[in-house]
């Protein structure tokens, strides 16, 4: 079993900053990408960003592109999730989600693990 742990979510103002970590512990795979996904109250889960395990793929939603930026340290089994200029439309719960292999997957069903999620709330 994998066991993710997101942390770094809080309450700031808009405009503010905030960086999300996700540590993974348990089972290890020699390749992985991890994905970010949020989901506020009433919506589905969406995609937010995701990463290869090398850091040389990267993916974004067009929300986010250009105010988040994602990272890995695989020394230390975490990924990162850099916020930046947060809107209050990015309030929300935020997961990071894990699966082996090379694929680096935007959508929630082809993750395999997933994190509890850290809640991040952004007012105006």
């Amino acid at each position: 079993q994998v066991q993710l742990v997101e942390s770094g979510g809080g309450e700031v103002q808009a405009g503010d900053s905030l960086r999300l970590s996700c540590a993974a512990s348990g089972r290890s795979f020699n390749i992985v990408a991890t994905g970010w996904f949020r989901q506020a109250p009433g919506k589905e889960r969406e995609f937010v960003s995701a990463i290869s395990w090398s850091g040389g793929t990267i993916y974004y939603a067009d929300s986010v592109k250009g105010r988040f930026t994602i990272s890995r340290a695989n020394a230390k089994n975490t990924v990162y999730l850099q916020m930046n200029s947060l809107k209050p439309e990015d309030t929300a719960v935020y997961y990071c989600a894990l699966v082996p292999g090379p694929r680096v997957p935007i959508t929630t069903t082809e993750y395999s693990y997933w994190g509890q999620g850290t809640q991040v709330t952004v007012s105006s």
